[in-house]
């Protein structure tokens, strides 16, 4: 029996609209920032108008060490949320964007595996909403003021042996695999 990769799982899928995901969770589109049709960002002002409404219950994932096959926390959380929702529970997963990682998303680009991961898989893998791009760009912009302040005569008198920032995006630590 041949088994079917990641990559192929995810593109067999046929994803729904993000305006579908958004109305089946109870989310007005009006609080949705889409990125094409498939991909949002959730406008925080939803929290305060639905105030109101009483808490749910939060299950947090963290911590965990994925094993040979890569079975870790974004895959614990999709299959969570789908057994929720398979008995009949009101569930939804929320994920943070993955950074790339030392071996640019094959391993640990966190969209899960098998048949419990997030789709579209090679946009999560490729920078999902730019916001991680965004954020090293910004530091990055910072490290060169900095660096320009200290050549241009330091009038700050910053010790350059004490500076701690580093630039973003660079050579992971320990190099590339």
């Amino acid at each position: 029996m041949a088994y079917l990769t990641d990559i192929e799982i995810a593109q067999s899928c046929k994803m729904q609209k993000i305006t579908e995901i958004a109305h089946k969770a109870g989310i007005d589109e009006k609080y949705l920032e889409q990125y094409g049709n498939y991909k949002a960002k959730v406008d925080l002002s939803l929290l305060k108008d639905l105030a109101d409404r009483p808490d749910g219950k939060l299950i947090l994932v963290t911590a965990i060490t994925p094993t040979p096959a890569g079975e870790g926390k974004t895959t614990t959380s999709v299959g969570l949320t789908d057994g929720l929702r398979k008995i009949g529970k009101n569930a939804i997963v929320a994920l943070r964007e993955p950074s790339l990682g030392p071996v640019f998303g094959v391993k640990g680009g966190a969209a899960g595996g098998g048949y419990a991961q997030v789709v579209p898989m090679e946009d999560i893998n490729l920078h999902f909403t730019g916001d991680f791009h965004a954020i090293g760009a910004a530091n990055n912009l910072l490290a060169a003021m900095l660096d320009n302040h200290i050549q241009q005569g330091n009038t700050l008198g910053i010790d350059p042996k004490a500076i701690t920032w580093k630039r973003a995006a660079g050579r992971p630590p320990g190099g590339w695999l």
